[in-house]
């Protein structure tokens, strides 16, 4: 069948939906033996109890298949224990109302992959159980590109580098993760200093060769760089110098400065390859452009 993963198809063997030759099948694994009539009975697509809000969202593009949006600020991915709702996840069930084809046999967006709720820029989401896969695929074999920027206290040393390291959570803080010599993900983050403010802070493009938890923040916080206005991982500023203008510019940001502004991938279905940019939203730029003008004043 068109559109269904494998994963998808195993669970509708295990739930006894397929049959072979009119006897229903109750192993996944059993080889599909030649001349015998199998039919596979698809349930109609259940709705999920979250509840669909009209939220307004900002979408690059959208296809029977797939939808990009620019992500804000303080939006949460999805609904937990601390955002149970008006979330992005709730916002697309009211967009994508009946255009939703079913994911998992569930009427749900397609989450394939996440940003923090502070952290602003693209992601894809899919509307169909094969965009679903097929996105899935691509992110499991790092060929989707993942761009960010980044303002961090102080300058890296070298200007451009890799940081690897594997990421688990923080033994000693449940809401950290950290770099860990056992047990954890690997993980790997390239960057690239754009611009520096003497060596108080500086704006680095960062691209995810893996895509774990925090990962951004975690590497260059692990490198002696926290993002700016991270309450997370640490302010940072304490140990670079920086001016009294600038540590008041990232407490009004009120969030991580950190933004992704690139996201390229092959389109699941018809194989076009797409790319998208979103310059820094309004607060990132401000504090940006805070933190020259101080620069410049004390020179």
């Amino acid at each position: 069948m068109p559109g269904l993963s494998r994963s998808r198809v195993k669970t509708l063997i295990l739930n006894g939906l397929v049959s072979a030759d009119g006897a229903t099948i109750a192993d996944p694994s059993a080889p599909v033996k030649p001349g015998c009539g199998y039919v596979l009975t698809l349930p109609a697509p259940r709705p999920i109890e979250t509840e669909a809000q009209d939220i307004a969202i900002d979408i690059l593009h959208e296809d029977a298949s797939l939808i990009v949006l620019d992500k804000p600020a303080g939006l949460a991915v999805h609904p937990a224990p601390g955002s149970p709702d008006h979330t992005l996840v709730n916002a697309l069930l009211a967009h994508c109302g009946d255009s939703l084809s079913g994911i998992g046999g569930a009427l749900r967006p397609g989450i394939v992959h996440r940003l923090d709720k502070d952290t602003s820029g693209l992601l894809v989401v899919a509307k169909t159980d094969e965009a679903h896969h097929g996105l899935m695929h691509q992110f499991a074999a790092r060929t989707v590109e993942r761009r960010y920027r980044a303002l961090v206290w102080g300058v890296p040393d070298p200007p451009a580098g890799r940081v690897e390291g594997a990421i688990a959570r923080d033994r000693r803080n449940r809401k950290r993760m950290a770099v860990t010599g056992r047990g954890g993900k690997p993980a790997a983050t390239r960057y690239r200093v754009e611009q520096q403010f003497a060596a108080r802070a500086s704006l680095l493009e960062c691209r995810l060769e893996s895509g774990r938890t925090h990962q951004i923040r975690v590497h260059m916080t692990h490198i002696g760089h926290p993002p700016v206005g991270d309450r997370l991982y640490g302010s940072g500023h304490r140990r670079k110098g920086a001016l009294a203008e600038q540590v008041a510019a990232a407490k009004a940001l009120g969030r991580q400065a950190l933004h992704a502004h690139t996201l390229a991938f092959v389109h699941p279905e018809d194989g076009r390859w797409m790319e998208f940019k979103r310059d820094l939203p309004a607060d990132m730029a401000m504090t940006v452009r805070c933190f020259a003008a101080a620069d410049s004043a004390a020179v």
